[in-house]
């Protein structure tokens, strides 16, 4: 990890709801909550950083906050609906210089990813207004990692009107490219296995195949990186089958970078 003087704060967008696979993020992995689970592999990340778990003001979501004190985890409660307010909220509240925003349903994260995606960010932070690994994607799904300054995120979140750009949050960034220098990290290995492999969780069978990563690299390595999930999908292929025929269901096109949904 490059040297910084900025404040980075890594934001872990969580709630209860969910029309797919409700409470995913409670779910169980290694007899702890997805969520600290996935807690654990961006604490891992090297970079200097608070981490805060934004989740909302509903009451469900009480939950989610009580699971952050227990364990003495920053939270962040917010617009149900609008992660565009709740992102920007939250870097109020924690004084941030720089955002990272990294959904909560992507426990397979990997802090290497997280790494890589801020040290290029970092040394070129005087060339670009949004940095992520998703314009176009190439990482296997559910490495996601966008990083916003906190004057663009402001920008944003003054201008944008849409729900889709309230909801998404970065959509009104990425989706003016005339206005804002957009930089992308590409996954080294030069593959794009975006498409093809999926580590996000929306889906009963996405839940198995995670949970049987887990089970098959947790008590070697706690931080088991995504060289090591790869290297055990090319050794046991039969795991991969166990969601791969939602592989490639959502994506951003690289272009527009609208989000897209196949299989609906």
């Amino acid at each position: 990890m490059k040297d910084q003087n900025i404040n980075i704060l890594i934001v872990i967008q969580a709630r209860r709801g969910s029309s797919r696979l409700p409470d995913k993020v409670l779910l169980p992995l290694k007899e702890k909550p997805l969520l600290l689970r996935m807690y654990e592999r961006v604490e891992a990340a090297k970079v200097k950083k608070q981490i805060v778990i934004a989740t909302t003001t509903e009451k469900e979501d009480d939950v989610i906050a009580d699971l952050c004190r227990e364990n003495k985890i920053n939270f962040f409660r917010g617009h149900p609906l609008d992660l565009l307010d709740r992102h920007y909220k939250a870097a109020l509240e924690y004084k941030a210089d720089v955002v990272v925003k990294i959904p909560s349903d992507c426990p397979l994260i990997c802090p290497d990813v997280i790494d890589n995606v801020l040290d290029y960010y970092i040394e070129n932070k005087s060339k670009f207004d949004f940095v992520s690994n998703l314009h176009p994607a190439t990482h296997p799904d559910g490495n996601d990692v966008e990083v916003i300054p906190v004057e663009i995120l402001k920008a944003a979140w003054e201008e944008a009107k849409q729900d889709f750009e309230r909801e998404h949050t970065t959509p009104f960034i990425w989706d003016h490219p005339e206005r804002f220098r957009i930089g992308n990290v590409e996954w080294e290995t030069g593959l794009d296995f975006s498409k093809s492999h999926r580590f996000t969780i929306d889906h009963k069978e996405d839940y198995d195949f995670i949970k049987r990563i887990y089970e098959e690299l947790y008590d070697e390595n706690k931080v088991f990186t995504l060289c090591d999930i790869m290297m055990l999908l090319d050794r046991k292929p039969e795991i991969r089958k166990l969601n791969e025929k939602y592989a490639g269901q959502y994506w951003y096109d690289g272009v527009g970078g609208r989000l897209k949904t196949v299989g609906r």
